[in-house]
């Protein structure tokens, strides 16, 4: 896995956006105006996900590659990386759960209209 695989990855989900909205060197995944993921240019190796809390915490337990997300509330949100102990099926598989932790704080009718595209 590599910061350019996981950008094609995180643009491949339905209605996924990319801004720059905290710089240059930031590269954010929205859906529904709402990010679901960051990259940063400075640390190509890691990417930036939301996670259930409780998720987050066994992932982080389990795996080197998984921690708290600097400047982000570790309590939502990991830092993993790609050349770690992550297999990349997980990695793409919690990039998904990212989304969907996302979608679950919207309003029912947005989450009914994403699930219907």
């Amino acid at each position: 896995m590599n910061i350019e695989q996981m950008r094609d990855y995180c643009l491949s989900r339905k209605g996924a956006t990319e801004d720059t909205a905290f710089g240059e060197d930031y590269l954010l995944f929205r859906i529904y105006n709402k990010i679901f993921a960051c990259l940063s240019l400075n640390r190509p190796d890691c990417i930036t996900l939301k996670c259930d809390p409780d998720r987050a915490l066994e992932l982080r337990e389990h795996y080197a590659g998984i921690e708290g997300a600097f400047h982000w509330n570790k309590r939502y949100w990991n830092d993993v990386c790609f050349n770690a102990d992550v297999p990349d099926e997980l990695i793409l598989e919690l990039v998904d759960h990212s989304v969907s932790e996302v979608l679950r704080k919207l309003p029912k009718k947005i989450q009914a209209e994403y699930a219907e595209v």
